[in-house]
């Protein structure tokens, strides 16, 4: 089954992995953090800010995809202190409703850069 490799422009310029692999109906989404197009980290220091953007982020990778937020089945996020559980939580919600794909949650000691606190990375089944 063919693959098509996707770096949208809605999302920033990947360095040395690519954002979106589609292989048939399936997408599979690398690890999204709180930066936005043009490479800016958001909400340095504000979880819920950094949450809200690694879920649009993730909005905007299946979307290239061809896909909606409703074709998420699986979802690992990474969060930088256990402190910041509410607010992902919130975000997560606020993102999903009442029907959010399966989930894992790790609490880890670091992110690719300092400054983030969150990371998401997905699954979808299309269609």
């Amino acid at each position: 089954m063919p693959k098509e490799f996707i770096n949208p422009p809605t999302l920033s310029r990947p360095t040395g992995y690519t954002h979106v692999v589609k292989v048939g109906n399936t997408v599979y989404i690398a690890g999204q953090v709180p930066i936005n197009a043009r490479g800016e980290v958001v909400g340095v220091g504000d979880a819920a800010a950094q949450s809200r953007q690694v879920f649009a982020n993730l909005e905007a990778a299946v979307q290239a995809a061809g896909g909606t937020k409703w074709d998420f089945v699986s979802i690992i996020g990474y969060l930088v202190g256990r402190e910041h559980l509410p607010a992902y939580r919130e975000a997560r919600v606020a993102f999903f409703g009442e029907n959010p794909p399966a989930s894992t949650l790790l609490i880890v000691s670091g992110l690719a850069q300092p400054e983030l606190l969150v990371e998401v990375s997905a699954v979808a089944a299309l269609g």
